[in-house]
């Protein structure tokens, strides 16, 4: 062929990495194919066996097979100072990382001094706020004691909390009930009207929902997850069908174990908030990874989480050790009045849902997600097909209807994150950065690298 024969063809380019690149010739009127590559990230080794000769492949198909089997059922309800381990009077437990007061964010400042007046250790949060920087309070992740809690996540001795168990493994999880959205604590406000939600869920929620689940039994969370993501949810920001099934098992019990007045009450509450579900989701999902950790020789994340100043992990076979960034901005879409310049670095537990293979992993069963953080549908149906890349293998029991009930991708392996620079894709909320405003929007983000960097590094050191 003669080269101007050659020109005189339509123009056809393969296009590896930058996704801009693409775009630009598609513009001019290229037909273009375009390759998702990245190069590994910084440190990447080919790692296989440990020192002693395990198999970082099995140990992490042990891992894999443990998160699979687990069947968190919701068995009851209590008081966190007397059901959560290691849960002390003058303590209060928040999400993400450790952290101390002088380093917390805006909201998780607003949230502990909300938490403290509620519980009545000061009577304005001026004093909250001195109390908090006296080091009068002590200050601990909800990781620590096998609970889970959104955005701030802060959970003080008072607050109510569900337990749920993990049927196959026996182990417990805990998680407090949701406020809702807007101008709640977990979004760092504070105030009248924060507390007295608050109070009301302790006095009226709680007790209703308790004597319910005494007449229902345990409520097996796993299904009514399962159902819902065929039903349009992702287990973090979409909750609508759980919340909904839900209240469909629970509905009769409450009517039945509660005064008139009080079942309408409870029933309405639920049935406005869409995100009830959110922390019975996290809780199990906190169940169902937990029996993972300690597995030698597993480089599989158990704990992804949020402080809204660090962004943490943690890795099966170094259980008790976390490995941190500085949390990112989330990129998102806001509520009328706010902007970017509002909000506060990525913050919570949530994150434990993409973890264990919903969230952002499974936003391809749930298009209409893009329309609360924003994206596309195409969008969630990528990022799902692109999570693949990163874990270990698929969930057994939560499938994607439109990937003809593909398993969603489950056990995000440090090894792989490393070699393939793909990082772990997560949909959240945003609260305000200053504290006692509350939530500013939604969207999307992902994990810093630095995280598994660290975490690659360490056991590189271990195993070698």
């Amino acid at each position: 062929m003669a080269i101007q024969d050659l020109f005189g063809q339509p123009l056809k380019a393969v296009n590896i990495g930058l996704e801009d690149f693409a775009k630009s010739l598609e513009s001019q009127g290229a037909e273009v194919v375009h390759v998702d590559w990245r190069p590994p990230l910084e440190g990447y080794v080919e790692l296989t066996h440990t020192k002693d000769g395990i198999d970082i492949d099995e140990a992490n198909a042990e891992a894999l097979q443990r998160i699979r089997k687990g069947r968190p059922l919701l068995v009851g309800m209590g008081i966190a100072k007397d059901v959560v381990p290691g849960m002390e009077d003058r303590m209060l437990l928040h999400a993400g990382p450790p952290i101390e007061w002088e380093r917390m964010c805006g909201p998780m400042r607003g949230a502990v001094m909300g938490a403290i007046v509620y519980e009545g250790w000061a009577e304005t949060y001026e004093e909250a706020e001195k109390m908090a920087a006296s080091g009068e309070i002590k200050f601990d992740p909800c990781h620590h004691h096998h609970l889970v809690g959104p955005m701030a996540g802060v959970t003080s001795p008072s607050m109510p909390v569900f337990i749920v168990k993990n049927e196959t493994f026996g182990n417990l999880s805990y998680a407090t009930q949701n406020e809702g959205l807007g101008r709640v604590l977990r979004y760092g406000a504070y105030g009248d009207d924060v507390l007295e939600r608050l109070r009301w869920m302790e006095k009226e929620l709680y007790p209703a929902l308790k004597r319910a689940l005494e007449v229902t039994g345990p409520i097996d969370l796993r299904s009514i997850l399962a159902q819902a993501l065929h039903m349009g949810d992702e287990g973090h920001n979409r909750n609508r069908a759980a919340t909904s099934l839900l209240l469909r098992q629970i509905s009769p019990a409450v009517i039945e174990t509660s005064p008139k007045e009080v079942a309408i009450a409870v029933l309405k509450f639920i049935d406005s908030n869409d995100h009830f579900f959110l922390n019975l989701s996290m809780a199990a999902l906190k169940a169902m990874v937990e029996p993972a950790e300690g597995i030698a020789g597993s480089t599989v994340i158990t704990v992804m989480a949020r402080n809204g100043t660090d962004f943490g992990i943690r890795v099966a076979s170094m259980p008790d050790r976390w490995f941190t960034a500085p949390a990112p901005i989330v990129k998102g879409l806001w509520l009328p009045g706010y902007s970017e310049e509002d909000a506060n670095p990525d913050i919570g537990d949530s994150s434990i849902t993409e973890t264990v293979g919903c969230g952002g992993f499974a936003m391809a069963a749930a298009p209409a997600i893009v329309r609360f953080v924003g994206g596309s549908a195409s969008l969630a149906l990528s990022v799902t097909q692109e999570m693949y890349q990163i874990t270990v293998g698929e969930h057994e029991f939560f499938t994607v209807p439109v990937l003809n009930f593909r398993g969603t991708p489950l056990g995000i392996d440090v090894r792989k994150v490393m070699a393939s620079g793909i990082l772990p894709f997560i949909n959240t909320g945003v609260a305000h950065k200053k504290p006692g405003i509350g939530m500013v929007g939604a969207g999307l983000v992902r994990a810093p690298k630095k995280c598994f960097e660290d975490a690659f590094a360490a056991l590189v050191e271990a195993f070698s």
